[in-house]
């Protein structure tokens, strides 16, 4: 078991609900809003999110979600969490059984692959942690507190 490891994941997916609550009430000009420096909107920065989060995922296992989020209409808050919870349950399963060292093989964007379970490991937690910054830069400059998704933050309430 890669404990150490899982705790990255355990976290991720932690921030990851957490910031979709701080977004449950936000109003459709406060999801289009975004800020230099940034990804883009909110509401497009958490579909990317996400998107990318099964992406990495299906790397990982070889499995693709049955209803992936796709480029289309946003789907709702509620929809997100969804997908957010299955692909970040799914990186903590992967997280705790996979040899890093293990490597993956596939075929992307047409061109074939080998790479380390950990490249793609690594690159979740990365990509994750980046845009969960940009949506709080966009929350701040709305007018809107951002969530506190720090580890600390998380390791008080894991403590309760």
């Amino acid at each position: 078991m890669n404990s150490g490891l899982v705790d990255f994941y355990k976290h991720n997916l932690w921030a990851n609900l957490l910031l979709l609550d701080a977004c449950a009430d936000l109003t459709d000009e406060q999801l289009e809003a975004s800020a230099p420096g940034t990804y883009g909107s909110i509401r497009d920065t958490l579909m990317h999110l996400y998107r990318a989060e099964e992406s990495y995922l299906a790397r990982l296992t070889g499995q693709f979600p049955e209803h992936p989020l796709g480029p289309g209409a946003f789907p709702g808050i509620e929809t997100l969490r969804e997908h957010a919870r299955r692909s970040g349950e799914g990186l903590i399963a992967s997280a705790s059984t996979m040899d890093p060292a293990h490597i993956l093989r596939g075929t992307y964007r047409g061109e074939p692959y080998e790479l380390p379970a950990i490249v793609p490991l690594m690159q979740a937690i990365l990509h994750a942690t980046d845009h969960r910054s940009h949506i709080a830069t966009v929350l701040s400059q709305v007018g809107v507190q951002p969530p506190d998704l720090s580890v600390w933050a998380y390791d008080e309430e894991m403590r309760g």
